[in-house]
C-alpha cells in the first residue's frame, strides 16, 4: 500500500473527501506508469511522512502530493510539493472549490506549487531521484564534517581558535555552506533544512558573534534571507551592525576598493575576487531586505571597481587579486579557478536581486563581463567536465578541481536560465553537473576541493594548495545540483 491507511477529512465544512487507496500517477501527467516507478526508491519512505490523494464522491481526483524530499542518514530534507491540481468541475454544491482545497493543502504542508504538466524525472541521462540522493548526502557530510588532524584550525593572536573544516565556527566556509543549504530550501521548502541553518545562527549568537572581516560577513548573506523569509526579528541587530560595518568602518583601497581584511591579515590595499561573494553580495541583499538604497549604491560601486582591477581583458577570465603598492599589480596574475567561480555565481545572483532593466547599463556591462568568462571557461574545460585549478594551465600540478567547476555549473545554469547568456552554454554546465555527481564519495565528501586559498605570489602557491572536504564543496556542489534540479520543475 502507498499510502496511510485513510481517515476522512472535512475541508471548511464541506462534504467528506475520501483518500485514494494504492493511487498512481496518470501517464498523461508524469510519463511513468506508476508513482513508484517515478519516484524510484525513496517513494515509500517519503510517503509515510503523510502524501495524500484526494478523490470526489464520484472519484475524479482533485489534487495529488508527492512528498519529493529525501530521506538522509540524518532524516533531514523531507519537503512537500504539489505536483499538479486539476481542473475542478463543481460536480455538485457540496464539491470543494479549487481554492479550498488549496488553502487546506497549504495549511497542512508546506509546499511549492506547480503546474507544469510531464515533469521529466530525467534530463541528460541524470535522474532527479539521483540529484535528490546526492544533495541529501551533501547535506549531511556538511553538517557533521570534521578537523581530525587540526590541520585546518586557525589559531588567531587573540589566543581563539577557529575551526574552518567544521561546521560549528564562523568563517567564509560556513557562509558559503550556510547559503548552499538556503538554496536548497528556497527550491523545496524543506523545514529541517531552514532549522540546519536557523540552528547555526542561533549557536553562532548565543556565543557573541566574530570579529567583523570580509569573510566572516559572507553568513550575513543567508541571515538576509532568513530574515525575509521569517520575519524574526532577533536578526535585526545582526543585520543593521554588519552592514554599517561594511558600509562604514570596513577599510578601503585607493579609489575606494573594500580592501580584503581577514581574521589574520588585513591586506592592505589588496583587491580580492572572492570579496564580491563575500561582502558585497550581502551588503546590496541587506540593503535591499532592510530597504536602504545606499547600501545597493555602494554595492555596484564595487562590482566596477573589481571589474576594473581583476577583470582579464586578453583571456576573459578574472586575476584573483590585485595591489595598488609597488606600482600596482595582479601578484602572480593568477586566473584561479575558485576565484573566477564566486564572479560565475555572484554577477547572476546580483543582476537577479537588484531586478536591474534589461536596458540598465550597469547590467549590460555585467553580462558582457560575465559571458566573456564564459566564452573562456568553455574553452578550459577538461574532457572530464572539470575545470584545472589554474585555468589556463593544462600541466599536471594544475590539478582538477570539483569545488569551482560546481560553482561554474551553477552560475551558468542559472544565467542561462535568466536568459544572461544563450543556451549555447548549457551544455558546458551539464558536462560540469555531470563531472560534480562524479566527484562526490559514498560519504557524501566532495573530492578534489582545495583547501582556502591565499593570495600567491607564484603559480606554483596555487598547485601547492592542498585538497580536502571542506564545507564550501559540499555547498556549492549543493547550489549546482539544486539549480540543475530546475530542469525537472
Amino acid at each position: 500500500m502507498l499510502f496511510r491507511q485513510p481517515s476522512t477529512c472535512t475541508i471548511r465544512g464541506k462534504r467528506h473527501l475520501r483518500k485514494r487507496e494504492n493511487a498512481s500517477f496518470p501517464e498523461t501527467l508524469s510519463g511513468q506508469k506508476n508513482a513508484q516507478e517515478m519516484m524510484g526508491k525513496n517513494l515509500t519512505a517519503s510517503l509515510n511522512k503523510g502524501v495524500d490523494v484526494y478523490l470526489t464522491g464520484s472519484g475524479v481526483p482533485l489534487i495529488w502530493i508527492q512528498l519529493r524530499g529525501i530521506d538522509a542518514p540524518s532524516g533531514m530534507l523531507g519537503t512537500s510539493t504539489v505536483l499538479e491540481s486539476l481542473p475542478m468541475a463543481r460536480e455538485s454544491p457540496e464539491t470543494p472549490t479549487r481554492d479550498e482545497l488549496q488553502h487546506y493543502v497549504r495549511e497542512r504542508f508546506p509546499i511549492e506549487w506547480t503546474k507544469k504538466k510531464n515533469m521529466p524525472t530525467t534530463y541528460a541521462d541524470i535522474t532527479s531521484t539521483s540529484v535528490h540522493d546526492a544533495i541529501a548526502l551533501l547535506t549531511h557530510n556538511l553538517v557533521n564534517i570534521t578537523d581530525t588532524t587540526g590541520q585546518f584550525l586557525m589559531t588567531l593572536p587573540d589566543g581563539r581558535v577557529i575551526d574552518t573544516k567544521g561546521w560549528n565556527d564562523w568563517e567564509w566556509t560556513h557562509g558559503i555552506g550556510l547559503y548552499g543549504l538556503y538554496k536548497y530550501y528556497s527550491l523545496t521548502n524543506s523545514p529541517e533544512t531552514l532549522k540546519i541553518v536557523e540552528d547555526w545562527f542561533a549557536s553562532r549568537f548565543a556565543a557573541g558573534g566574530t570579529t567583523k572581516n570580509i569573510n566572516t560577513m559572507a553568513a550575513l548573506l543567508t541571515l538576509a534571507y532568513v530574515f525575509e523569509e521569517t520575519g524574526n526579528k532577533k536578526y535585526l541587530p545582526w543585520l543593521d551592525s554588519w552592514a554599517e560595518w561594511a558600509m562604514y568602518d570596513l577599510e578601503r583601497t585607493e579609489y575606494g576598493g573594500m580592501q580584503h581584511i581577514t581574521y589574520l591579515t588585513p591586506n592592505t590595499q589588496q583587491l580580492w575576487d572572492d570579496t564580491l561573494m563575500m561582502t558585497v553580495l550581502p551588503l546590496a541583499k541587506i540593503g535591499k531586505v532592510l530597504g536602504r538604497p545606499h547600501y545597493v549604491e555602494e554595492a555596484k560601486r564595487q562590482f566596477l571597481i573589481h571589474i576594473k582591477y581583476l577583470f582579464d581583458t586578453r583571456t576573459g577570465l578574472w586575476f584573483h587579486g590585485w595591489s595598488f603598492e609597488d606600482g600596482g599589480h595582479n601578484f602572480a596574475r593568477a586566473r584561479w579557478a575558485r576565484g573566477n567561480s564566486w564572479v560565475t555565481i555572484v554577477i547572476p545572483e546580483f543582476i537577479e536581486l537588484l531586478d536591474l532593466p534589461a536596458a540598465d547599463p550597469l547590467r549590460i556591462h555585467l553580462i558582457d563581463t560575465l559571458e566573456a568568462q564564459c566564452r573562456a571557461l568553455k574553452k578550459y574545460q577538461d574532457k572530464s567536465g572539470l575545470w584545472r585549478t589554474l585555468l589556463d594551465h593544462d600541466d599536471e600540478g594544475s590539478y582538477m578541481e570539483a569545488s569551482a567547476t560546481a560553482g561554474f555549473a551553477y552560475g551558468i545554469l542559472k544565467a542561462v536560465r535568466k536568459k544572461y547568456i544563450g543556451p549555447e552554454y548549457e551544455e558546458v554546465a551539464v558536462r560540469a553537473i555531470k563531472a560534480v555527481m562524479g566527484q562526490i564519495d559514498k560519504e557524501g565528501e566532495l573530492q578534489n576541493t582545495s583547501f582556502g586559498t591565499g593570495m600567491g605570489d607564484s603559480l606554483q602557491f596555487y598547485k601547492d594548495i592542498p585538497r580536502t572536504s571542506m564545507p564550501y564543496g559540499q555547498a556549492m556542489a549543493i547550489m549546482a545540483l539544486g539549480e540543475f534540479l530546475r530542469k525537472f520543475l
